[in-house]
């Protein structure tokens, strides 16, 4: 049966006459009478009977009734959601992004796009980059912030900025004092790694193998700031990028460790946007697509 038919019925159902529910809906007087005795014929039952010029519901009509309220409120529900989802300024956008980006680039592109669209609603997760090409394949994810281009033919990819990368020192280290470093001098040194999956840590190796040598391990970890902190602590040196000390200021008693530049190779990281290649994002993620590509570049810390 038809939506529309049951709402001529809610509509006579409720006291209106046939003959005003069908100027209203702009049908002929038969052609709703017909509609209501076909839907009598699908229930089974009469719903309606006659009183005078009125029609009163039967004990089947009362009880059809009540379920044609709940049905029309379902779907008016439905429509109403999914109609918020696909509007730009009341949708819900899925994104996910690298655990280094939750610190500095997320908060500000995210603050930033709600003071144009307040109503956009967020569905935020974090992961290592096999994680967020997870997210994009298995749906759960409209849009993703990552370092490097995943290199799957199913996915989009769009370069935001490029990080540079430090090597972060002890601070009582025998290089704390200088402000650049060759990445080759470090060969013999304690390396403090992200562990195996995140980019950051494939970057990593493939800079010292740049420079000439397969990094020692020292210590793992899954956090940038703990690595940074393992550092400072004295356990090892690692690459990492710069400290948003805006965000993680140092405390009065911490000597933070020392950042130097790297001159024998180039230690930069590629940050960027992505998306499954051939489906359109719902306008909510398109418009923050757009916020993303045009303000991201201005969130990277100052050097």
């Amino acid at each position: 049966m038809e939506l529309r038919v049951l709402r001529l019925f809610r509509e006579v159902a409720e006291g209106a006459t046939v003959t005003d529910t069908a100027t209203r809906a702009r049908v002929t007087q038969p052609a709703l009478s017909r509609a209501l005795k076909r839907l009598e014929h699908e229930v089974g039952a009469e719903l309606f009977q006659r009183s005078g010029r009125a029609l009163r519901l039967t004990p089947a009509g009362r009880a059809f009734k009540q379920h044609t309220d709940a049905v029309l409120e379902s779907y008016d529900l439905g429509v109403r959601a999914v109609g918020e989802l696909v509007d730009p300024d009341t949708g819900v956008v899925a994104l996910a992004f690298l655990h280094t980006l939750g610190t500095w680039l997320v908060p500000p592109v995210l603050s930033g796009f709600r003071r144009r669209h307040p109503r956009v609603r967020f569905e935020l997760r974090q992961h290592g980059e096999a994680g967020l090409t997870a997210e994009l394949l298995d749906g759960t994810a409209d849009l993703v912030l990552t370092s490097g281009d995943p290199g799957d033919a199913r996915i989009a990819w769009q370069r935001l900025l490029v990080q540079p990368l430090r090597v972060a020192v002890p601070p009582n280290h025998r290089f704390a004092r200088r402000k650049q470093i060759r990445l080759a001098e470090l060969a013999d040194e304690p390396f403090i790694l992200l562990r195996k999956g995140y980019g950051l840590r494939d970057t990593t190796e493939a800079l010292c193998a740049e420079a000439g040598f397969s990094p020692l391990v020292g210590f793992e970890g899954d956090e940038v700031e703990t690595l940074r902190g393992l550092v400072t602590a004295g356990l090892g040196v690692s690459l990492l990028p710069l400290p948003h000390t805006a965000m993680f200021p140092p405390s009065p008693a911490e000597h933070p460790a020392p950042h130097l530049r790297v001159s024998d190779v180039v230690c930069a990281r590629d940050i960027g946007i992505a998306w499954l290649a051939g489906r359109d994002l719902p306008p909510a993620g398109e418009s923050f697509r757009r916020h993303v590509l045009a303000t991201a570049p201005r969130a990277l810390p100052e050097d």
